[in-house]
């Protein structure tokens, strides 16, 4: 008979409020092998621990079942908990009547019922609880970082200064992301470059990091403290190694027609390039697209006049398989597309986003500084920004959050306009203004009480091109009057979102991702820089929309999660694991084909059945991949796998403890 002792959390008043915990205690505690129940205001504290472990010593238990919050919350504090008592932690049960009983009944009786049904349950299978022990894994003591904006470098810097190898995969030529094409930074006002490159120039000189820019990542395999990962290196047509970033390539081509990417495309660019001034690594990359040598076969001019004979037309793509112990993402995000937004005639040269005005007021932008319109040259004398364009928008053209970030650079954009030409007329139409940051409502108030800058609640239904002028129809929502503003240019606050590849890089990693494609944290308060896939961490607004501080804060806290990790020598894998009976295994693959961590695969080995070895396919579970989800007992036709702690017997018992 099992010496089974139950412990009933009070949660303060979360569970106690709404449960009736003395009518728990008492109605399971002359279940079949309970020796000891009782209850306590907070079971997870210091004092509701040593209950457990005084309980434990003194009435020799040898199963433990509290109920109390989900175990995603406190299963690791009683577990250790009873380990520290000795007993093996894996005979530890939890009944959760908090989520699943106070937090979702209004009616005490009820809740109290069904408690009591959650804590049976628990006894059930805590009875048929057996000793689990964890295996261990070495740890490569390297690290991924897949992104090369702020978030990444960042996140790289700190982990190398910890003494950790990093590896950074960026897409583009150059590391430095969206912070690169900023002008400034809200609420500080501070130069975005004299930030930015410093960091830029920190990672590409730190001897733990090495850069892979203009490649991809093209697989991932393996498991927490092994990722085995192939990189593709795109090819750039330029030997990195022979390359001095003189420039001269890039002063002789002929092709000069390209629309600068990073320019937005306010500016043309020739088809080798740079894709700005202060690029990390200097070393430029052709176009193939727009280079006259791979179209027509002639040309050729920027390798007649490379002193190094660093361009190379028939370089070829690579692939870089290397293993590491940690992967944090960083992919950041984009803007969308404003096609749907016909009323707002974004293809008008004077109707720019957020981003294009960044870069007309950047000193190193395609204006150098000055601020004119696109359309002719001049300086508008009145400027009208709407807010919320596609955020905050619950048609299918736009997206139903909130971007975060629109109100301060709209802010900001507006006090630049001012601050360098008092005389020019700026109107900010808003739905509300989000300022939640440290200092940012003051920022805004000074938009509005210094600058003068024009705040009017109320969206925008039309823009209209009149001769050189836009009309800007609009309703003041508060007074409810209807105003046509004839502006010279208009700023679109367009809505952010998740990068186009996430939903391939997610399906690579094995993680999840929200409906908007940003990817998922493991907890929102408990882990918020951890994906559900041990040793993936995440970092900035791959998440989801996210400030520079709020970024940078993210980057630190996911470095300090992979240096804990690198830091250790081996790593405990989870002991509930699937087990596969190959007897019984008929070697259909189904587990094989649904498990998302690629923890089974298909063998052909010797097995004794009925007197007889016979050879034939079964599945295998590599349990250091395994993460223990049971998708693969559910879709198991014979039953032939069990999650050890879950077994097929183990829920049977729980589902008569209920219904019986």
């Amino acid at each position: 008979m099992r010496r089974i002792g139950v412990f009933v959390c009070w949660c303060g008043s979360n569970i106690a409020g709404t449960v009736d915990v003395e009518k728990v205690r008492e109605a399971v505690k002359d279940m079949p092998g309970v020796v000891h129940s009782v209850d306590y205001q907070y079971m997870c504290s210091e004092v509701g621990q040593n209950y457990l472990k005084d309980a434990i010593k003194e009435k020799n238990l040898d199963r433990i079942v509290v109920a109390s919050c989900s175990p995603r919350m406190h299963e690791a504090t009683f577990r250790k908990a009873a380990e520290s008592a000795g007993l093996n932690p894996y005979l530890v049960e939890i009944a959760n009547i908090r989520e699943h009983c106070s937090w979702v009944h209004k009616d005490k009786e009820v809740g109290t019922e069904k408690a009591i049904s959650l804590t049976k349950a628990a006894i059930a299978k805590a009875t048929l609880n057996e000793e689990l022990v964890s295996g261990t894994t070495q740890v490569e003591k390297r690290a991924l970082v897949i992104g090369g904006g702020i978030a990444g470098i960042q996140t790289a810097l700190d982990i190398a200064d910890a003494g950790y190898l990093v590896d950074i995969v960026e897409q583009t030529p150059s590391i430095g992301g969206k912070m690169a094409q900023i002008d400034k930074t809200f609420p500080t006002l501070d130069c975005s470059a004299c930030i930015l490159t410093p960091k830029m120039v920190d990672a590409a000189a730190h001897p733990n990091i090495t850069l892979y820019t203009y490649s991809e990542i093209e697989s991932v395999n393996g498991f927490v403290g092994n990722f085995n990962v192939a990189i593709k290196k795109k090819p750039r047509y330029v030997d990195m190694d022979k390359c001095t970033g003189c420039g001269v390539c890039i002063e002789k081509c002929p092709s000069k027609k390209g629309k600068s990417e990073f320019e937005e495309g306010l500016a043309t660019r020739t088809a080798i390039y740079t894709p700005f001034a202060q690029s990390v690594p200097k070393v430029p990359v052709i176009d193939k697209e727009q280079c006259l040598k791979f179209k027509t076969g002639k040309c050729g001019i920027c390798s007649a006049v490379c002193g190094t004979k660093a361009v190379k037309f028939d370089q070829e793509e690579e692939i870089v398989n290397q293993t590491y112990g940690a992967i944090v993402l960083a992919t950041g995000f984009d803007l969308i597309k404003l096609d749907n937004f016909g009323e707002f005639h974004n293809e008008h040269p004077d109707v720019i986003t957020g981003l294009e005005f960044e870069r007309l007021t950047n000193a190193a932008g395609p204006t150098k500084g000055k601020f004119v319109k696109p359309s002719n040259g001049e300086r508008p004398k009145k400027v009208v920004f709407v807010q919320c364009v596609g955020s905050r928008d619950k048609s299918e053209r736009g997206k139903s959050y909130c971007s975060k970030i629109c109100c301060m650079y709209t802010a900001k954009h507006a006090m630049l306009i001012k601050d360098k030409y008092p005389d020019t007329e700026v109107y900010v139409f808003y739905i509300d203004v989000r300022t939640p940051g440290k200092n940012f409502d003051e920022f805004h108030r000074r938009a509005v009480e210094e600058y003068g800058v024009h705040y009017i609640k109320g969206m925008v239904g039309k823009v209209m091109p009149e001769g050189e002028k836009l009309m800007v129809q609009a309703i003041d929502s508060l007074s409810g009057t209807p105003l046509e503003i004839d502006a010279d240019m208009v700023v679109l606050a367009s809505a952010t979102q998740a990068k186009p590849d996430a939903v391939a890089l997610k399906r690579k990693l094995n993680i999840s991702s929200d409906l908007n494609n940003f990817f998922t944290e493991a907890h929102p308060k408990l882990k918020p820089v951890e994906t559900a896939s041990a040793g993936i961490y995440l970092a900035g607004a791959c998440q989801g929309p996210k400030d520079i501080p709020e970024t940078v804060a993210q980057a630190s806290a996911a470095a300090a999660k992979a240096i804990i990790l690198l830091s250790k020598k081996e790593l405990t894998n989870n002991a509930c694991v699937s087990n596969v009976n190959k007897n019984i295994c008929s070697g259909c693959k189904a587990c094989s084909k649904m498990c998302p961590y690629d923890a089974i695969s298909i063998k052909m080995m010797d097995i004794y059945e009925h007197g007889k070895v016979i050879r034939k396919e079964v599945a295998e579970v590599n349990e250091a991949l395994c993460q223990g989800c049971g998708g693969c007992t559910v879709s198991c036709r014979p039953g032939a796998i069990d999650l050890r702690g879950f077994t097929n017997k183990q829920i049977m018992a729980e589902v008569d403890a209920i219904c019986l």
